[in-house]
């Protein structure tokens, strides 16, 4: 596993990777780009990743542009050493872990989120935030230029948005979805869950049981929205809930849910931990 810091280095060195890379430009490149604490629903993305790709690039950057004032970016976990093992044991070809002054410059050119997908639900809540995740992204494509990236299902919003910029500026990458990993007892995992008391990680097992609950009533045949959400919410107190939201999956408000194009999204403060979590139905 070759490890590179550099943004301009990485770039010109997959260019060049007919030789000494040993693989033809036409062969595919997976791309999965992480914020580093590295756990098994990063190694999840890397496994597909490796499945469907000749080439993987593993990307670790905490994104300074994507964290609004007073949240955790400081404190964000940071494992470095372990993530570097983690990848060279996944077989990782090249892991980018790049530093803040060489992705960014003074007097940055950005990505906005769009007008109304990108400040509803998280992002009513963090103005911005969405605009920092794909500009980083952008940059990060036009660096590494994958023919695959992945991105977890847990973050659907993020990756909603994502593949709307991927449409909408044309950029020529295929964006994969993959299914969220859950520990045994439902909590999906998340580098933020080593935030979480034992009291508040028991509390936060309320969000995937209210999903849970939510699937159930669907599979009853009870689609109205209102109901559903109704019994999510009793399941979620007394945690603080910033949105019980059921969308189809082009993110417009629905009445009924739609199965097979519907998902549910909760988002919670567990102690002072922002928890998010979805199901797709």
């Amino acid at each position: 596993m070759k490890i590179i810091t550099d943004a301009l280095e990485l770039k010109k060195y997959l260019q060049k990777r007919e030789e000494p890379l040993g693989f033809n430009t036409k062969h595919s490149l997976g791309f999965v780009p992480t914020m580093g604490a590295l756990h098994d629903g990063h190694l999840s993305l890397i496994k597909k990743a490796k499945e469907e790709n000749e080439f993987v690039v593993v990307s670790i950057f905490v994104n300074p542009t994507q964290f609004l004032a007073g949240e955790d970016l400081e404190s964000y976990p940071r494992k470095d050493e372990a993530d570097k093992k983690i990848c060279e044991l996944a077989g990782v070809d090249i892991l980018f872990m790049p530093t803040k002054e060489s992705i960014y410059g003074e007097d940055e050119v950005s990505v906005s989120a769009p007008d109304v997908r990108g400040y509803v639900l998280e992002g009513a809540t963090r103005p911005g935030h969405f605009s920092g995740v794909l500009t980083v992204v952008n940059k990060l494509f036009n660096i590494v230029a994958p023919t695959r990236a992945y991105f977890g299902k847990k973050d659907a919003q993020q990756l909603n948005l994502i593949a709307l910029m991927v449409e909408q500026l044309f950029m020529n990458v295929t964006i994969v979805p993959v299914e969220t990993v859950r520990e045994s007892d439902g909590l999906a995992l998340s580098s933020r869950n080593v935030y979480l008391s034992a009291q508040e990680r028991k509390e936060a097992l309320k969000i995937s049981s209210s999903l849970y609950e939510a699937s159930k009533m669907v599979s009853q045949k009870i689609y109205n929205v209102e109901k559903i959400q109704e019994e999510m919410r009793k399941i979620l107190s007394p945690l603080e809930v910033s949105y019980v939201a059921i969308l189809n999956r082009s993110f417009e408000p629905i009445e009924e849910v739609e199965v097979g194009n519907s998902i549910i999204l909760v988002e919670a403060l567990s102690g002072t931990t922002r928890l998010l979590d979805n199901i797709w139905l």
